[in-house]
């Protein structure tokens, strides 16, 4: 199939199709004219990355699960190894967030809102 019916298969925009392309994630066949001739395995691979993607795996990470995926001697360790620290990242993000949103509150909290001009919070932010 060609590119925009692989991308629509996916679930993924044309232009991230000639991206991972590009990057060696995946390697459609040409056909004659020149176009991108997407099969069902390359289509597997596209919904994989979709997938890894919407969880947050980076590009890098993509390319090592998929690289443990077609290697039916890996070992679900290895697999996993790149999932728990993806999990750790995503934990500290969240421990990051929660820090921000205390802080926040605290100076949305501390402003009256009103039509004064005096405002804590721009007056933390430029110390």
């Amino acid at each position: 199939m060609i590119v925009g019916q692989a991308a629509k298969s996916a679930g993924l925009p044309a232009k991230t199709l000639r991206y991972y392309e590009e990057i060696g994630l995946v390697e459609p066949a040409r056909l004659e004219n020149g176009y991108r001739d997407y099969d069902e395995g390359d289509l597997s691979r596209l919904k994989f990355l979709s997938r890894a993607r919407s969880l947050g795996f980076s590009i890098s990470d993509c390319r090592a699960l998929l690289s443990l995926g077609d290697n039916q001697q890996r070992s679900s360790r290895d697999v996993k190894a790149i999932a728990s620290a993806h999990l750790e990242n995503i934990e500290q993000k969240i421990a990051e967030l929660r820090t921000m949103k205390k802080a926040l509150a605290k100076l949305v909290s501390s402003c009256h809102g009103d039509e004064h001009a005096d405002c804590p919070i721009i007056d933390e932010l430029t110390k």
